[in-house]
């Protein structure tokens, strides 16, 4: 009978976590909001994190019927994904450190890819403010036009970050480098297509952009007048009182040709955004 000696185990991963940070593109332009291990089991991964308010002013001292009610609205944050990514050795490979490094990095890369690419996939399907274009983006005025967007919903103006596609990026760089009045940062748009912080945005360049198709639908009416919803905070199942989800909205439309799909967006003749807090048209 043969010797069957235990054999080390170690944990690669731990060599590249650093590394692995290093990597999520993407990911460093979100915040993160961690929950502890033991509340996320409990709750089913998934926690409620409530809204800002967003208040009323009035003028004059009497404030007789103006006293009113607030609602606290929640968002869920959950964990939606749980990637997994594998490589076998057995004992023997084990002592072959190289291959056990390398199968641990390409690990790495792919899961480090699989997050970045969820992010984009997000922002793209589900994004609220859209700047139409009939060709791709390759300058400032683009950029400008979605800093504008954002400044009439008065969505905040820090931390702000355009995620262009390499083509992209690199038009909006040869943009750059033709203006010949800016100094380093022309050289830099030249020598390497880098492009930095414009009108308000830091700019980060994608090896992994998706392209969305262009919408095909025609003729769309939307079924029937006064759709609309009103956000509440909780809903009422057997006598126990849950958190509302309001960020989605479901609307009956008739489509005369193509379809709609993931990632389409739609006016609505007469309904117009407005200024998260004053309010403006």
């Amino acid at each position: 009978m043969a010797n069957d000696f235990s054999k080390e185990v170690r944990v690669a991963f731990a060599d590249y976590l650093e590394e692995f940070n290093d990597e999520l593109v993407l990911s460093q332009a979100v915040n993160k909001y961690r929950i502890g291990s033991v509340d996320a089991e409990r709750m089913n991964n998934t926690i409620w994190r409530p809204q800002p308010y967003i208040a009323q002013s009035y003028d004059g001292m009497d404030q007789t019927g103006n006293w009113g009610a607030s609602t606290q609205l929640s968002v869920p944050s959950s964990i939606g994904f749980q990637k997994v990514s594998l490589f076998q050795l057995d004992a023997r490979e084990l002592r072959d450190g190289l291959q056990e490094n390398r199968l641990a990095r390409a690990a790495r890369q792919k899961l480090a890819s699989d997050i970045n690419v969820a992010l984009m996939n997000t922002a793209a399907n589900e994004g609220s403010i859209v700047v139409k274009r009939s060709a791709a983006a390759s300058g400032y005025d683009d950029i400008a036009e979605a800093d504008a967007a954002m400044n009439e919903l008065g969505v905040g103006m820090g931390d702000r970050y355009a995620c262009l596609s390499s083509r992209s990026y690199n038009a909006m760089a040869g943009n750059l480098a033709a203006r010949n009045v800016m100094g380093s940062k022309v050289t830099r748009a030249y020598e390497r297509a880098y492009v930095g912080n414009v009108a308000g945005f830091e700019t980060m360049k994608l090896d992994y952009a998706n392209r969305l198709t262009a919408a095909t639908a025609t003729s769309v009416t939307v079924n029937g007048a006064n759709q609309y919803y009103t956000p509440t905070a909780t809903t009422t199942t057997n006598g126990q009182k849950l958190p509302v989800d309001n960020r989605y909205q479901t609307i009956s439309i008739t489509v005369g040709g193509g379809t709609v799909k993931v990632g389409d967006s739609f006016t609505i003749a007469g309904v117009n955004s407005v200024h998260h807090i004053t309010k403006g048209d």
